[in-house]
């Protein structure tokens, strides 16, 4: 595997960078102010990025896209990770389903929502249906000219500011049930937040719960009529493009919570001498930065594996991997930190205090640690472990 970067990965590595840099004075801010931004702050974070080129990445340029590589996610979300209080979010994007739409939907979603004309969000969870995605109660009844969609959507991220849901509902066909994306205008009669609850991290957007009983046109199903109950094949790539994210982004924790530290160990004396003379102090440090190198290295191959098309279900295994390791050695990472830090690393104005919040979630959203665990085991039976270990793509089959 040959993880030397291209020129034009470097640039983009370093406009990534500097973005970073710029949010990095933001954080404690947001912080104090219950992770809300003021709208001067926000319209100029959104401005260097699209001045930077960093929005839509994972969309094509003649969708107002960016047409990254999966390697190139991988570079921009690690440098994204660096930054705490989910201030990056302000940037704007959109999720990948929307590629899968008619042409009228790209022109009347897509396109706008990469432009930061409109806004998204993923209405999938439900009270009963979380990790068991297959356990969706969410309905959707034919009625005259389209569907009555009832249900309700709990940690729709980015909801209480999108001004539409991509929802995953089950379309009633008889007996059967047809997992189905929607496209479902905010505005839309019937379409309601009942619950906007606080979490333990403080981010600019809120997950809040909506509930559901709306009428929408045939023409609100997610890539035209015929992709009914074709629904699990665009969220099953949504999860793993946001696995390979999470990956990178904590690498890129693990890397700031790092340097901090270090920083810190090097320069406090207790008993004469700097305390990362000290074992206790140094040994937790050596064992982060060796799970840092091991999780970015990780998630550099997985995403060189997709870019390379392995085989999909490889992939994903992989993917889940990535995710797995870094989500759990970053919270590690963050948790030594805090201690290298003493009475210091618990208040709030420290990243790693606020590290140690945010990075929690990574091992639940977008499928559990417990979750891909499942995946990888499956994988090591039903595609061989040789297969689910490789490096050589040759091994991969």
């Amino acid at each position: 595997m040959d993880v030397a970067l291209t020129p034009d990965q470097r640039d983009l590595r370093e406009r990534a960078r500097a973005f970073a840099d710029e949010l990095l004075p933001h954080e404690e801010a947001a912080e104090l102010a219950g992770g809300r931004v003021p709208d001067e702050v926000k319209a100029e974070i959104r401005r260097r990025a699209r001045e930077l080129r960093l929005v839509g990445g994972n969309h094509a340029p003649e969708h107002g896209g960016q047409g990254w590589s999966m390697m190139e996610h991988v570079i921009v979300h690690e440098e994204l990770g660096r930054v705490t209080n989910g201030l990056w979010w302000l940037a704007g994007g959109a999720y990948n389903v929307l590629a899968l739409g008619t042409p009228e939907q790209i022109d009347a979603y897509l396109r706008p929502t990469l432009a930061g004309e409109r806004a998204d969000a993923y209405a999938v969870t439900e009270r009963n249906a979380g990790s068991d995605a297959s356990g969706i109660e969410a309905r959707a009844v034919r009625v005259d000219g389209g569907f009555r969609i009832t249900g309700e959507k709990w940690f729709v991220t980015s909801g209480d500011h999108a001004d539409f849901l991509i929802v995953m509902a089950n379309v009633v066909e008889g007996e059967a049930l047809l997992p189905t994306l929607f496209l479902v205008d905010r505005d839309t009669p019937g379409v309601e937040i009942v619950d906007d609850p606080a979490f333990t991290h403080v981010f600019p957007d809120g997950h809040p719960t909506f509930r559901l009983d709306c009428v929408v046109p045939e023409s609100a199903v997610l890539g035209g009529p015929g992709q009914v109950g074709r629904g699990d094949a665009g969220q099953h790539a949504w999860f793993v493009e946001e696995r390979i994210h999470i990956a990178a982004r904590c690498v890129g924790a693990m890397r700031r919570l790092l340097d901090e530290a270090v920083d810190w160990a090097v320069e406090r004396e207790q008993f004469g001498q700097p305390i990362m003379d000290f074992q206790g102090v140094s040994f937790p440090l050596a064992d982060s930065a060796a799970d840092c190198v091991a999780a970015r290295l990780l998630t550099y191959q997985c995403a060189q594996m997709f870019d390379d098309g392995a085989p999909a279900k490889l992939v994903h295994a992989r993917a889940s991997m990535a995710k797995l390791f870094a989500s759990e050695r970053a919270y590690a990472c963050a948790d030594r930190c805090v201690q290298v830090w003493g009475g210091r690393g618990y208040m709030r104005r420290n990243a790693a205090e606020r590290f140690l919040r945010e990075l929690r979630v990574d091992r639940i959203w977008e499928g559990t640690s417990e979750i891909q665990r499942l995946i990888v085991a499956n994988a090591l039976v039903k595609r061989g472990v040789p297969a689910t270990l490789a490096v050589d793509p040759a091994e991969m089959g």
